[in-house]
This record gives C-alpha cells, sequence and structure tokens, in this order.
C-alpha cells in the first residue's frame, strides 16, 4: 500500500478544513489495513500515531495533522443469517451509511428507519452510539468486528462489549485508539415496531397525507424534517449536531422549568432529564450567529457551519463562547459531540 506525503484532507471532512495531514493512505480490505499497521507500536506518553477516518462527519481539524491518517473504505452489504423474528445485516465499515439505511428499508429489514440521512459511514456508528428520533444504534446492534492496532488481530465485540451510553461506547474511552472497526452487524426486525412520538415525525407524516404507516414512510417523514432544517454538507460545510444534549438531574430541571416554562425536556435514565441543546443555543443568541465564515446555523442553532474558509480554530472559538454564554445563562455545561484534532 503506498503511503502519501502532505495531502490535504479538505475532501475528507464535512466541515471543508483545509488542512494537511502529514502521511495518508486509503485501505479497502483487511490485508491493506495490515500492511499498513505492521511495525506500528505505542510510545508511552506519545500522542496516537494514527487517525481513522471515515466519512469526516464529526471530526474537527483546528490544524494541520503531523500523523498518518488511514481513510477506511472496508465495504459490503450481506445478510448474514435470519430467525423467525430477525434479519442479520453485516455491512463494511466504510459503508456510507445513509446508504446502508435506503438498501435495508428497500429490502423489507426495519429498525434503522429513524437513523435515516445521518452524516458518516457505517462503522462509525456503534463508536458513537448514534441516535435520533428515539431510535439508538445500541437498540439494533448485533456485535462488530474489529482490529486491535497493536495487538494485530481481529475481535468481536457483543452488546455488553460495547457499553453504550448516550453518543458514547468503549471505542470513545477505554480503548479510544486501539481498534479499528471493520464491519457492523445489526439485528433488524421482520415484523416492525414504529416509533413516531419523538419529535415531528407524527406531524410529518400527516401533512404527507399516507394512507398507510410503514419503515418508508417512517424514513421520508425523517428525511424530510432533516433536510428543512439541517444544511446540506456539500452546500455548507458543518458536521451535523455538535453539541451533545445535556442530561440534567430531575431536580435541576424542574427548577429551570420553573424559570423558563418552554424548556423542552425529555427522560432519561437514572433520573435525569434530556433537555435540547439547540433549544438553550438558540435562547441564548447564538443562533443564525456569524462572523466571518464561522457560524450557527440559521435554522437549527445545534449546528455549527463553515460558510467557506472558516478554520477549525475560529469554529472552536465560537463552540467555546457558545458553552460559556450556556453555562452562564442556564447552569448547564453542554459537551461537544465532535472530536477535536
Amino acid at each position: 500500500m503506498q503511503i502519501q506525503e502532505n495531502i490535504s484532507l479538505k475532501r475528507y471532512n464535512t466541515f471543508g478544513i483545509d488542512v494537511n495531514a502529514k502521511q495518508f493512505a486509503i485501505f479497502s480490505q483487511l490485508a491493506d489495513l495490515e500492511e499498513l499497521l505492521h511495525g506500528l507500536t505505542p510510545s508511552t506518553g506519545q500522542a496516537l500515531p494514527l487517525l481513522i477516518l471515515g466519512g469526516g462527519s464529526n471530526v474537527l481539524f483546528t490544524g494541520n495533522f503531523n500523523r498518518l491518517v488511514l481513510k477506511n473504505n472496508l465495504l459490503g452489504i450481506e445478510l448474514v443469517r435470519e430467525d423467525n423474528q430477525y434479519y442479520y445485516v453485516k455491512a463494511g465499515a466504510g459503508e456510507n451509511w445513509h446508504g446502508l439505511v435506503m438498501h435495508c428499508i428497500n429490502q423489507g429489514y426495519a429498525g434503522l428507519e429513524n437513523l435515516s440521512l445521518i452524516p458518516g459511514c457505517a462503522g462509525a456508528s456503534p463508536m458513537q452510539n448514534i441516535g435520533a428520533y428515539g431510535v439508538e444504534i445500541k437498540d439494533v446492534f448485533e456485535c462488530l468486528e474489529a482490529y486491535h492496532i497493536y495487538e494485530k488481530t481481529t475481535v468481536q465485540f457483543n452488546l455488553g462489549d460495547c457499553r453504550f451510553g448516550y453518543r458514547e461506547s468503549v471505542f470513545k474511552s477505554t480503548y479510544k485508539g486501539q481498534f479499528v472497526i471493520l464491519n457492523v452487524t445489526f439485528k433488524l426486525r421482520k415484523q416492525p415496531v414504529y416509533h413516531t412520538a419523538y419529535g415531528a415525525i407524527e406531524q410529518e407524516l400527516e401533512k404527507m397525507g399516507l394512507q398507510t404507516l410503514d419503515i418508508k414512510a417512517i424514513s421520508q417523514a425523517v428525511i424530510n424534517i432533516r433536510s428543512s432544517k439541517l444544511p446540506n454538507p456539500a452546500d455548507i460545510g458543518n458536521a451535523g449536531s455538535f453539541f451533545k444534549n445535556p442530561q440534567i438531574p430531575a431536580e435541576q430541571y424542574s427548577l429551570l422549568k420553573q424559570q423558563y416554562p418552554n424548556i423542552p425536556g425529555y427522560p432519561a435514565e437514572d433520573g435525569f432529564v434530556k433537555v435540547a441543546a439547540g433549544w438553550l443555543i438558540e435562547q441564548c443568541g447564538w443562533k443564525g450567529y456569524r462572523h466571518g465564515d464561522a457560524g450557527v446555523h440559521a435554522k437549527q442553532a445545534l449546528v455549527l457551519v463553515n460558510y467557506g474558509k472558516a478554520t477549525g480554530t475560529e469554529l472552536f472559538g465560537l463552540s467555546t463562547k457558545i458553552i460559556n454564554s450556556v453555562e452562564a445563562t442556564f447552569g448547564i455545561t453542554l459537551e461537544r459531540e465532535v472530536n477535536v484534532y
């Protein structure tokens, strides 16, 4: 495999940040990856020597990346088995996420429809435990295979092994930087269970005037909603939701509700309430804000955008100002959902 030197990553990140990687290569099969990683060993106290990129939809580069970047291009979608209730579908980590969702919907495999139009690749879905409109990856996850960078072995992870949380997994904590996800197998229903109560799905379905509810209809409703308020990275650089929705104690939420009756909240685990970060940011006056080419989207305050030539440092600085503003106003500390490099 050929490793290229000083390659621009502008086309490999959806923010469109123009930075260079010291070294860059694309792998499309396990043998390629093994060759690229041959001889790579960790250095005590040193930064990880490489970055694995999928769709580049959840990263913000704040400067040149002076290490090795490997683009995951492992493809393939396969029905590996089925039983009375489920289809088990394996996808290569480099498969486009929305393309995978559409494939499953067209085949009648139910479970991914609420996750339509999320940018990125299949391999990133369990890393982030991506979720939308009441469904998360943990709800449809069966297992994955990942390659240990230093031990040079392939390991299978089942549901419990991944320790999924809200936008969290073991790959973002204990095993951060140690594995390359090769493929993910999803457990998809033969008899759909519809999730329409979250967000504006019911209203959108009603607007669509459907006679029969099915997974294609739910997918289209989600696509309509997301398209109406989220910018297409092909038109405006962005990484989708920049911040996580914070989870706060129910007591704190009750106090805020008294002061801000319209504050939206959803029950979470262990007596916590999930608060809409976009609402908090909008109340602080950031929606539609722009300074130079760095801004906050005019239709969704949760999305930071690059209007052309914004640097990663400028976008990161803007995110810091937003975090400070929300904390000063509501006493809630927002967390960035994107990975910053």
